[in-house]
């Protein structure tokens, strides 16, 4: 309630030109103390934050932007009162950009250290590019590309991200979504088990229930195609639709060659459909269903745009990017659960062992990684190892989990070698070194002990060089003192960081407090020489 009145009352302040506005404090921001910004140098630290100037949200920011340049002398500067007219539109999205809200704060650092997993995986060369669909052969074994798409919509690309490839096994957990948003989960699985089968993707076997024993699996593929609309034409269109949904209205395809190269040598997939019709697992199975199969596998994609796709998944079924909510928490819920455990062919439980996170791979190289309720990642490159993995997406997958506490059972609190980007450096260092001082200031031993479990840094300095050991000396905490003695073994000759008159009062109080016994002399005749010569101090 009161946080509700203190946000009435700056408002009401801000409206009266007491306070300044958020398009005032933006300007400022990006300014850096200049009274105008060229457009350049806002685009620059627009994209800093991780926002694309295409992004859709933006829109009326970049064209307000783009007419306003026009009509101004030089046609590349703004003034503060032009600047205020082109972001009020999208002010909040902006700002929360700019204060570093969204939730990789520090976009720039972790896009490098993508950059670096990147190249090394790019060092790869093993691997065959699948060649039983002809169409697929004719990929290149050097092409390789990583994009990804936070559920804030901050966006990150490096490689060959721009090349449209199929979908493949990729889309199968996609149309899944689709029918469980449509028809729900107990219908769906009345027809598709939940269990991962142990053997190869394209068997011809069923479950004891004689049920495909997962979506992940041609067969349960064909089957959740059939929990959909039963014309051929108005099923496509509407899975395609979802797909368009889900990219953001990015670039999604059809790849028309390999539809018919993956026609002529799909007969694998034609006798999984039949000996499925003859167990009564879809009595109206027909021909088209095999087409609308192998449709949707033949369905193209980018890096980038299918990089939103595995978003709107990371995002519990809302496009980050549009904000539009395309499926239901209980799809999406689902469909990552299945992506965990059966995805990855005969590599899953490898895949859920080391990298821990929910995916789906597909033998044109794709793989689609989901960080729950963080982002998705889309890597591709075509060559595959034995399994039907692609060679770099599965390295740079298990890289990446090495190097950030993304894994799904990884402690978010208590970690030492992984770096977590949804957190802010800075921040955290600064927040540190406040409670550790105002424990020392207020005499809260028992917060110290906590801090010193922790392995905080016990000797951390404020801006002016002051550790806790001057603040407890100085307000006389004789229990504070003695446990950053005896206990953190903290080093009395921190204090010659301060004046020499704070030395030497420091020293005093720490003496008087102590009361040093025999077992301290040496360090005592050895501190109080320091503190009266305090070669390092500033006078």
């Amino acid at each position: 309630m009161k946080k509700g009145i203190d946000e009435a009352t700056s408002d009401k302040r801000r409206n009266a030109g007491i306070l300044p506005s958020l398009e005032d404090l933006l300007f400022y921001a990006v300014a850096e103390g200049q009274e105008t910004i060229p457009a350049h140098k806002f685009l620059t630290a627009l994209k800093a934050t991780g926002l694309c100037t295409g992004d859709p949200r933006l829109k009326e920011c970049m064209d307000t932007l783009k007419e306003t340049l026009k009509n101004t002398s030089d046609g590349v500067t703004l003034d503060r009162h032009l600047f205020k007219k082109c972001v009020q539109s999208n002010i909040v999205l902006l700002t929360q950009a700019f204060r570093k809200k969204f939730v990789i704060p520090d976009f720039q650092s972790f896009s490098s250290h993508i950059d670096e997993l990147y190249e090394s995986a790019k060092n790869l060369t093993e691997g065959q590019v699948a060649d039983y669909i002809p169409q697929l052969a004719k990929f290149s074994s050097d092409l390789w590309g990583v994009s990804l798409c936070t559920v804030d919509g901050q966006r990150h690309s490096v490689g060959d991200t721009k090349e449209p490839f199929c979908l493949q096994s990729c889309v199968k957990p996609l149309k899944y979504a689709v029918a469980v948003h449509d028809h729900g989960t107990e219908h769906v699985h009345s027809f598709i088990g939940k269990e991962p089968s142990g053997l190869r993707f394209n068997k011809l076997f069923l479950d004891e229930d004689d049920k495909p024993h997962n979506p992940m699996v041609n067969a349960g593929a064909i089957v959740s195609i059939h929990d959909l609309p039963s014309c051929y034409d108005q099923h496509s269109i509407t899975v395609m639709d979802f797909l368009k949904m889900m990219a953001g209205n990015e670039y999604v395809g059809f790849s028309n060659a390999t539809f018919q190269s993956e026609r002529e040598s799909g007969d694998r997939n034609f006798a999984i459909g039949y000996y499925m019709k003859e167990k009564k697992v879809c009595l109206c199975l027909k021909e088209w269903l095999h087409f609308s199969f192998l449709f949707l596998c033949a369905i193209e994609v980018t890096c980038e745009s299918a990089s939103v796709m595995a978003a709107t998944l990371a995002n519990g079924g809302i496009c980050p990017i549009t904000g539009e909510r395309v499926l239901s928490p209980e799809a999406v819920r689902n469909t990552l659960s299945l992506m965990h455990s059966c995805g990855m062919y005969d590599f899953s439980g490898q895949f859920a062992f080391h990298v821990g996170l929910p995916a789906k791979s597909g033998v044109a190289g794709g793989i689609l990684l989901v960080v729950p309720n963080v982002m998705g990642i889309v890597c591709w490159s075509p060559p595959l190892d034995k399994l039907g993995n692609s060679v770099r997406g599965i390295q740079f997958c298990t890289d990446l989990v090495e190097h950030f506490n993304f894994h799904n059972y990884d402690n978010l609190r208590h970690f030492a070698k992984k770096h977590d980007p949804r957190r802010e450096g800075g921040d955290q260092r600064v927040k540190s070194v406040i409670n550790l001082l105002f424990a020392a200031y207020t005499g809260d031993v028992s917060a110290l002990r906590r801090f010193a479990l922790s392995s905080i840094d016990m000797e951390q300095r404020d801006y002016d060089s002051r550790t806790a050991l001057h603040v407890a000396a100085a307000e006389g905490h004789t229990e504070v003192v003695r446990f950053l003695l005896e206990a953190c073994k903290t080093p009395l000759n921190l204090a010659t960081m301060m004046s020499l008159a704070f030395c030497k009062t420091t020293w005093r109080k720490i003496a008087h407090l102590m009361d040093l016994t025999p077992k301290h002399s040496h360090e005592k005749n050895v501190d109080r020489r320091r503190f009266g010569v305090c070669p390092s101090s500033r006078s």
